[in-house]
């Protein structure tokens, strides 16, 4: 059977805690998530709702209702039928067994009480012992089917949403935090699977047990009958204004749950600066308020859900009372016998423990679907990039990267205007520039994480837009500051999920990272945890192991983000060697910051603003006396020293102590210290 798309939630714009619903965010979102089904609209206060009549109130609530459960069943119980049917059948046993119970109950006051009738004591005996067999075992039979079904179908919906979420594309994320996240595949999938004990166990055993009772009190008296249910009128104007109370608070509630995730998300991958900070007492009391709203609402939605049940039971004295007037003088004149009452009284005693267990799944169902609605917007937001339908085949050898005039805007903010330069096949082109000239932004365009709005991407002359995402992305390895590892072992970590790689590969992979250099200091080696993110490991070491992983994957096209650039002198020299190693024979794009490290490149684009403004080799852009020149300066604090007089006596035609303008000790001293930087940026 067909799934539903695990992937969408529509852009919801976040608001820092929580994204609001879709309806807010001005899309055509479909969940109160991320995205997906129409968004429910705001409800009626208590005065309005009140004018409304019940089919007016009732009819928007059971659309919606229905639609959820269709969208549920035709995703993930539809495989699950006959699993299903069989635990129905099951609990219209269990269900039944209440009817016979009641049933039985004449007899054994006439037959067996009052008339002393000692055969009949028997067979009584032996069919309620039966009905109490048949009840267990049909009771143990369907929970154990019903747990299966709710587990293997939550256990799927997890799996589907972490996969659309993972294949939604940069925005998606940047406006829907991690914890919002987390809470939604995880809370409320929990919720959603919470219901269906409930609301199955409704339709069928307390279903069936109602109707069966129903009927034994109607073969008794049917005036008795209508007599007991008096009540129900003036339960439905109340019931359907609960069910919309607890339907608005449970979103709220799922919503303050979300609040929370993230909050606890960020605290806890943001502990060393709480520390150092001293916000322990700030982050304490924002979670604290969050989570008073949190118990303040989960009260409210209790009280609602409890409601219904009250109502019944109201309803039920109502009903007692009225039969006991009525029918108790039947009895004293003899109209009726004990056993009739006794036969009746149970079966409507029975049957209001089923009715209660029935109103009490209106409220359930009201939590549940809450969390439906934002599931099932997740669910249907699809990804702004995806692989074309006809794609085409990726380019192959060492191909060049070419940007012509490439623009990209984030909202209303021009990130790159007009950008345009090529990195040639299998030389190293650095990107410098400060920050904000939308360096980062050129990676996330090759790679296809973002779009732009017009201008061309292309690889080996094939455009990025062109290809499958999975053959793109299979071109390109990554090579950043922030090595993203897993809480797993540090063979995990470098393997992630190949087999195919032999011990004498990864053993010379490890070599040639300088990974091997420090596993002798694990305790167990390769299969050491490296803890959450990498905690374990120091930051060059974390550097190493990306560059195992990008050795591994060994593809023709090297993206490299700072990757040095928060790493001791040490082990900024091992992490270079073995980056060295890596570039060797690829196209590489280096980001730097510190022009040290991109000094050797083959070409060095100079970027402002979104616009690439000067590009060449390092002499060349020093002697231009241009932006380059400018950082160059900065960086490396050369003293009055002009780039074009740099330049000149980096090609051997100027000294660096020609270039001084002062006379004395003072320059005498500035003159060695310009001469201590040159030999340590020079090496003359």
């Amino acid at each position: 059977m067909t799934q539903p798309d695990p992937n969408a939630p529509k852009d919801t714009k976040a608001t820092g805690d929580k994204p609001s619903d879709a309806s807010k965010a001005g899309t055509s979102a479909t969940n109160g998530a991320p995205n997906g089904a129409p968004p429910v609209g705001p409800n009626p206060g208590p005065a309005t709702a009140a004018a409304l009549s019940g089919a007016e109130q009732t009819a928007p609530i059971a659309a919606d209702s229905r639609g959820l459960l269709l969208w549920l069943w035709r995703g993930y119980l539809h495989q699950y039928k006959w699993p299903m049917l069989a635990a129905l059948l099951l609990m219209s046993v269990e269900g039944s067994m209440l009817g016979a119970l009641s049933w039985i109950m004449r007899p054994m006051f006439d037959e067996v009480f009052i008339s002393g009738n000692t055969q009949a004591l028997g067979w009584v005996g032996a069919a309620i012992l039966g009905i109490f067999l048949g009840r267990a075992f049909a009771s143990m039979g369907q929970k154990v089917l019903l747990a299966r079904i709710s587990q293997l179908s939550s256990a799927r919906l997890r799996k589907d949403l972490l996969a659309r979420m993972m294949r939604q594309d940069g925005l998606f994320h940047q406006t829907h935090p991690p914890g919002y996240l987390i809470q939604r595949i995880q809370g409320d999938v929990g919720a959603v699977n919470d219901v269906w004990n409930a609301v199955l166990t409704g339709a069928g055993r307390d279903a069936v047990a109602l109707v069966i009772l129903s009927i034994v009190a109607l073969s008794v008296d049917w005036l008795w009958t209508v007599i007991a249910l008096i009540g129900a009128p003036l339960m439905v104007l109340p019931a359907i204004l609960v069910q919309r109370f607890v339907r608005s608070r449970a979103r709220e509630v799922r919503d303050l749950g979300a609040k929370l995730a993230v909050r606890l998300d960020e605290i806890f991958h943001g502990i060393v600066p709480v520390k150092l900070n001293r916000l322990e007492a700030y982050q304490s009391q924002r979670y604290g308020e969050a989570t008073d709203d949190l118990v303040s609402a989960s009260v409210k939605v209790t009280a609602g859900t409890a409601a219904i049940p009250g109502l019944i039971d109201i309803m039920a004295g109502l009903g007692f009372l009225g039969v006991l007037v009525y029918g108790g003088g039947e009895i004293i004149s003899g109209e009726k016998t004990v056993g009739e009452f006794m036969s009746f009284f149970t079966a409507i005693g029975l049957a209001f423990e089923p009715l209660r267990r029935l109103g009490a799944v209106s409220g359930v169902w009201q939590v549940a679907a809450s969390a439906l609605e934002r599931l099932r917007e997740l669910m249907e937001t699809q990804p702004t990039l995806v692989s074309p339908s006809k794609p085409v085949a990726p380019p192959t050898g060492v191909p060049g990267i070419t940007l012509r005039d490439v623009e990209l805007s984030y909202g209303e903010t021009k990130v790159l205007h007009g950008l345009s330069f090529t990195a040639e096949p299998g030389k190293t082109t650095a990107l410098v520039g400060a920050s904000g000239a939308g360096k980062s932004t050129v990676f996330n365009l090759v790679s296809r994480l973002v779009a732009p709005q017009s201008g061309t991407i292309e690889i080996g002359g094939v455009g990025v837009d062109t290809m499958r995402l999975e053959d793109l992305r299979g071109l390109l390895s990554v090579v950043s500051q922030d090595a993203a590892l897993f809480d797993e072992t540090l063979r995990e970590n470098i393997l992630l999920g190949r087999t195919d790689v032999s011990e004498d590969h990864l053993q010379e992979v490890l070599e040639a990272a300088h990974v091997a250099d420090f596993l002798p200091k694990l305790p167990k080696g390769l299969d050491s945890p490296v803890g959450p993110r990498g905690s374990s490991l120091s930051g060059g070491q974390r550097q190493r192991v990306a560059i195992a992983r990008a050795l591994l994957r060994d593809t023709p096209i090297l993206l490299l983000d700072e990757a040095t650039s928060a790493l001791d002198a040490e082990s900024e020299k091992v992490v270079q060697n073995a980056l060295d190693r890596l570039s060797h024979g690829r196209t590489v794009i280096v980001i730097a910051h510190r022009l040290s490290t991109v000094r050797d490149a083959d070409k060095i684009v100079v970027m402002d603003r979104g616009r690439a403004v000067d590009e060449g080799p390092h002499e060349e852009l020093l002697a231009r006396d241009g932006l380059y020149a400018r950082l160059h300066d900065l960086q490396f604090k050369t003293d009055g020293m002009t780039a074009d007089k740099i330049a000149l006596a980096r090609a051997g035609r100027l000294r660096p102590d020609s270039a001084a303008g002062t006379t004395g000790s003072d320059a005498l001293a500035r003159t060695s210290l310009r001469q201590r930087i040159w030999r340590r940026l020079f090496g003359r």
